[in-house]
């Protein structure tokens, strides 16, 4: 049997601690650190205490009045010429900037949260240092505190500083774009702008951005679907063609696949869109063979231009699946494939009934995350196409468009309608997230375990 540790209490609950305890207990409900510092825990006291200091100096010299101008998001929305008295003249007031008081306002909501999460962690501490005053036990030392950071709560420490750059970094610059979708931030109120609710997203389903989401989201999907079969299904192939039996000089052909994989994409994709291009050189080859008088528009026909984008992604992504392919291949059970040859299974159907749906069982996660990554594979349509050729009954978006490229266009074009760009950002990730929690709970990787 285990040892129970010697400084382990039954635990109270905050009632008796609150009723039984005694005056640096009941003042620890109020001020953070008071019991760790009568019982000598002098680092966790001193950082619980300064935090509480800190945070209620903050607060009122800045917090309320970052919280309440959240509501409105500044008062002056446009330029405003006001009569000073004090020099009798008019003087042009800016408009409030609605973009700072929106950051300071959520960055003043997640400090306290996280004060409240470090309130809590300080009464569950008092709680602990009342029920080993209850019981009699040793109460530990700063220096044992510090010691157990290194043993028993080490992971603790290695995750501190990771959670707090992810917290810092990536959750709060999403939950500051994810609220500029409620917002009228665009080409009209570039400087203060207001809460709108719903607007945006009503804008692009029913109002006037229905006209070319609607379409940008259909050949998102058709682009997605059609990205992620002909890779996968070209790569397989192309494995089994590797690994079969007669093939020599395999290492020569992984290598050949291997250096288009390796030359980073974005060459590829310029030298690609040159290679497309009316004077580029498979026009100029055509022509030259007297097969056709005019240059084909690859690149600035919509039908053909959809097209190439995914002829020239399976340039780009055969080789990937090739490679994961062919490790598969390899690891495959070849009693199974040997009896079935034995039993007179053509090789069409030792592939459909045991290679391809072993292959598919082990890729059929990896299959989902290429599927999304497709849905987002800004990439290949902005440097190969440019999302054009243009479309006139889009807003702001080409042919070619995909939902994160016109996305893009929102925002950085010389009309940005950034509330639009942050509510289809919002779309995106719904759709992407649907997709995968119901494709990948369907997997027999997923059933099996």
């Amino acid at each position: 049997m285990f040892k129970k540790n010697a400084n382990t209490a039954p635990e109270a609950t905050f009632k008796e601690t609150w009723q039984k305890g005694d005056w640096a207990t009941k003042l620890s409900f109020i001020i953070m650190g008071i019991s760790q510092l009568k019982n000598k825990q002098w680092l966790k006291g001193l950082i619980f205490l300064i935090s509480e200091v800190a945070f209620l100096v903050w607060f009122f010299y800045s917090g309320i009045s970052a919280i309440s101008l959240l509501s409105s998001l500044g008062k002056i929305k446009k330029l405003t010429r006001v009569f000073d008295e004090k020099q009798g003249i008019w003087v042009t007031k800016q408009p409030d900037s609605s973009m700072v008081i929106l950051l300071f306002g959520i960055v003043s909501i997640i400090l306290i949260i996280l004060l409240l999460i470090l309130y809590y962690v300080s009464l569950k501490s008092t709680r602990h240092l009342y029920a080993l005053n209850r019981d009699g036990k040793h109460i530990p030392s700063t220096k044992e505190d510090l010691a157990t950071l290194l043993d028993s709560r080490l992971h603790q420490l290695l995750m501190f500083l990771p959670l707090a750059g992810i917290f810092a970094f990536t959750v709060t610059p999403t939950i500051y774009m994810i609220t500029m979708a409620f917002t009228n931030f665009n080409q009209y109120h570039p400087i203060g702008f207001s809460w709108t609710g719903l607007q945006s997203f009503g804008q692009i389903l029913t109002g006037d951005m229905a006209g070319t989401f609607f379409p940008v989201l259909g050949w998102t999907l058709i682009w997605a679907v059609a990205a992620t079969a002909t890779t996968f299904l070209f790569g397989v192939l192309l494995g089994l063609l590797i690994e079969s039996k007669g093939i020599k000089f395999r290492g020569f052909f992984r290598t050949l696949f291997v250096v288009v994989f390796a030359v980073p994409q974005f060459v590829s994709l310029l030298m690609m869109s040159m290679f497309w291009d009316n004077a580029g050189p498979v026009n100029s080859w055509l022509q030259r063979m007297n097969w056709i008088s005019q240059p084909i528009r690859f690149l600035q026909d919509p039908n053909l231009a959809k097209i190439t984008v995914i002829v020239t992604n399976m340039w780009i992504g055969i080789p990937v699946t090739m490679l994961i392919a062919t490790a598969i291949i390899q690891n495959l059970p070849q009693d199974q494939i040997e009896a079935a040859k034995m039993d007179g299974a053509n090789p069409f159907q030792v592939f459909r009934s045991i290679t391809f749906p072993q292959i598919l069982f082990v890729m059929g996660p990896s299959l989902i995350q290429q599927f999304i990554g497709n849905i987002n594979n800004f990439n290949v349509i902005f440097l190969l196409t440019g999302g054009g050729p243009l479309n006139s009954k889009f807003y702001q978006a080409g042919s070619t468009d995909l939902l994160v490229t016109w996305l893009y266009k929102l925002t950085m074009q010389s009309v940005p309608d950034y509330n639009i760009a942050a509510a289809l950002g919002i779309i995106i990730f719904v759709i992407s997230a649907i997709f995968s929690l119901l494709t990948y709970r369907r997997t027999n990787a997923f059933k099996e375990g």
